[in-house]
């Protein structure tokens, strides 16, 4: 049973929200808006004429596109060919706002009463469940283990007792967790079901896209999402029948502190399984794999473990990364270059 051990980190003391990620509405609004439409289909490798091309190709409207253009995402470019003519064509960061689009769409299509179309309002209200979820810390406090509602108010800080019970029954209508009776407990208790641990792969691509092209307007990344992503993630991976020893996965510091572990967990594997998984580090431990956010975040979406440091049992360490790589993207080939 995986479980976050560390009492530090859940067990005991609140959750401050102001620790994660905020939503942003710039931002926010427009990840869940543009995945809603069939532009990035249209609109990838090739030019448009003018915004009205543009809209008349990708069923656009005209404040979408504008805000595409503020945050860097289109780019208006004169033609090589000596000729006055102008176009619009995806920038880098559009090229990343696809990417993230495509993982909403591929994490849609697993939903478990079955695939969502991205312009159904059962997807558009998936998504926002799920943004309340992670932006609530509610992911965070369930990567551990199930929770009670009353647990839960406990554990979250600056969220009222009526607002949490929505956010929960919100993600539990979407299918995102569920309410089980545990033997041996008091009250009914709320569990993650595995299509939300799925869901650590758009949030991932988004969050890349955010650091690369939104830096100024987005929230940077924080501890508690490393340790979130991590403890929901890692009960999916699939190793060999081999792996066995302890490993530390390691977000490192920046600053003055650059080089440091800063966030992440350690996992104890037997026989090929996890048996382990706590949000906690040490200083000297005897298998780790570290490197910055955006470097885990290459590694993980680009399966280019090359970009992260690996100390001890190198190979381990590598199966580890690739393993949450595949777990997320593998079925879908989302990598970098597809």
């Amino acid at each position: 049973m995986i479980e976050d051990a560390s009492s530090a980190s859940v067990t005991g003391q609140q959750l401050d929200v102001c620790s994660s990620r905020s939503p942003v509405p710039g931002p926010r609004s427009l990840f869940c808006s543009v995945c809603s439409h069939s532009w990035i289909d249209g609109a990838a490798g090739r030019r448009f004429r003018s915004i009205d091309d543009l809209i008349r190709v990708t069923g656009m409207r005209r404040d979408e596109v504008t805000v595409l253009a503020e945050i860097g995402a289109l780019q208006k470019r004169t033609r090589k060919n000596g000729s006055s003519v102008q176009e619009y064509e995806l920038t880098p960061c559009g090229q990343d706002l696809l990417l993230a689009a495509g993982a909403v769409e591929a994490w849609l299509s697993l939903a478990p009463g079955g695939p969502l179309a991205p312009d159904s309002n059962a997807a558009k209200v998936a998504i926002k469940a799920l943004i309340g979820g992670w932006t609530t810390a509610i992911m965070r406090a369930l990567a551990a283990r199930p929770l009670t509602l009353t647990e839960l108010d406990k554990l979250i800080d600056r969220c009222t007792y009526p607002a949490l019970e929505r956010r929960l029954s919100a993600m539990r209508l979407a299918g995102q967790i569920e309410l089980t009776d545990r033997n041996g407990s008091m009250g009914r208790h709320y569990k993650v079901e595995p299509w939300l641990r799925h869901a650590i792969g758009p949030l991932t691509v988004a969050a890349r896209c955010e650091r690369r092209c939104l830096r100024e307007a987005t929230a940077p990344i924080a501890r508690i999402d490393v340790e979130a992503a991590f403890l929901l993630v890692i009960p999916m991976i699939e190793l060999c029948a081999s792996a066995s020893g302890v490993c530390q996965l390691a977000v490192e510091a920046g600053g003055r502190h650059a080089g440091r572990p800063w966030a992440g967990v350690q996992l104890t594997l037997e026989d090929g399984a996890v048996t382990s998984c706590v949000a906690r580090l040490e200083a000297q431990p005897e298998n780790w794999v570290m490197g910055t956010a955006s470097s885990w975040m290459d590694a993980v979406i680009g399966r280019e473990t090359e970009v992260l440091e690996f100390g001890g049992d190198g190979e381990l360490g590598r199966d580890l990364v690739n393993g949450l790589h595949d777990a997320l993207f593998g079925q879908f080939a989302m990598s970098q270059g597809d």
